[in-house]
């Protein structure tokens, strides 16, 4: 995978691999909405074992039963192949 970043006339593109992902900034970002605040935690817990696999951390937020996730690759400013896949991976999870 590469750390080069996606150019942003090409982001859109490699998103449809990632329909819940919205571009916002440099990052792309998802919110997933839990039943109860425990699912969030155990969510964040299953997908920490993902991006330490990865070594690609991204923020994350937990706001009652929600959890949002912004990925991007800090070394270059912006969105790459590896935060398309980890958000990919993020979404087999989910969905």
């Amino acid at each position: 995978m590469s750390e080069e970043l996606i150019p942003a006339d090409e982001l859109d593109e490699a998103l449809k691999r990632c329909p819940e992902w919205e571009v916002e900034g440099d990052s792309i970002t998802r919110t997933i909405e839990f039943e109860e605040y425990m699912e969030s935690i155990d969510f964040v817990n299953d997908i920490a074992e993902i991006v330490n696999e990865a070594q690609h951390f991204p923020e994350i937020d937990i706001r009652d039963c929600k959890v949002t996730l912004r990925l991007m690759t800090e070394d270059v400013g912006g969105v790459t192949d590896i935060d398309v896949e980890l958000a990919s991976r993020v979404d087999n999870m989910v969905d």
